[in-house]
């Protein structure tokens, strides 16, 4: 028996593979992000006009990870839009966070949702969050020809670990390389400036309502010092979005909640522009 894939005839066999982009690549790799089929002129001064997302930061917690970006897409200097989602879930306990060219990001958050949910119909289980982070490292390893030629894209991986009952977090080189990153980490131009104030906001074993905050005050001064870092934008109600990952599952905070929380760390920088004060041990 045979299905139709864009016009050719495969055999029903082959989606035997628990790959969906394995199987992609052998019967229609122009699907796929990267490769050579899909050349770039060699100069890379054109990279710098195509809109790219910025700042994610992750945080784990007691019962998780948190997960949350800016919402702001820059193209050189101009701001290209306000308002673009860069965190995406993969299933009930993983999501990631894309940073880098924007329309391949995008591109790639949704072939590695249909990537985890092909594994999940062909083994009859879920994938483990060790074997998404592989799988995702294959992924960004295969847009290497575009990354070298500017077209870079960095995502970061969050979840719940079922096997260990704790949240993880896996960043990623633009060869693929995949780490495993401690209690937390960013990713994007305004990483530097959020991990800072991750370092001193960090508590461990903190609860899932205590880690939010300190995820918009790390986005706030990301945004306070990167111009490609968008802060709240209180007049248009764009503010920064926000999901956990835990032993219930996937969650996005709705806007009204989020809104509520931006709204207090607002309040304390006019208090405290330059944030809260980590408390030192005498």
């Amino acid at each position: 028996m045979y299905v139709d894939l864009c016009g050719r005839r495969v055999p029903l066999q082959a989606w035997g593979s628990s790959s969906f982009a394995g199987f992609l690549s052998s019967y229609a790799p122009q699907l796929l992000p990267g490769g050579p089929w899909r050349a770039v002129p060699e100069a890379s001064y054109t990279t710098g006009a195509l809109p790219h997302g910025t700042t994610i930061v992750a945080v784990v917690c007691d019962e998780g990870v948190v997960l949350a970006s800016d919402r702001r897409v820059t193209a050189g200097n101009i701001i290209s839009k306000r308002d673009v989602d860069k965190v995406f879930r993969c299933d009930d306990f993983s999501a990631v966070g894309i940073s880098g060219v924007l329309a391949l990001g995008l591109e790639f958050a949704r072939l590695f949702q249909v990537e985890v949910e092909h594994y999940e119909k062909m083994e009859g289980r879920s994938m483990s969050l060790v074997g998404k982070a592989n799988r995702l490292a294959t992924m960004v390893r295969g847009n290497l020809g575009l990354a070298m030629q500017g077209l870079v894209l960095i995502p970061l991986l969050a979840g719940y670990d079922l096997d260990s009952g704790t949240g993880r977090i896996f960043s990623y080189d633009p060869a693929g390389g995949p780490s495993e990153e401690h209690r937390f980490y960013s990713i994007g131009s305004g990483s530097v400036f959020a991990r800072g104030a991750l370092k001193k906001l960090y508590i461990e074993g903190m609860t899932v309502s205590e880690a939010v905050p300190r995820c918009l005050h790390a986005l706030y001064d990301a945004a306070d010092d990167d111009s490609a870092t968008g802060g709240p934008d209180m007049p248009r109600r764009i503010f920064p979005v926000v999901t956990t990952v835990t032993g219930d599952g996937f969650r996005r905070l709705p806007e009204a909640e989020v809104a509520e929380v931006v709204q207090r760390v607002v309040a304390d920088r006019m208090e405290s522009p330059d944030g809260p004060v980590a408390p030192l041990r005498d």
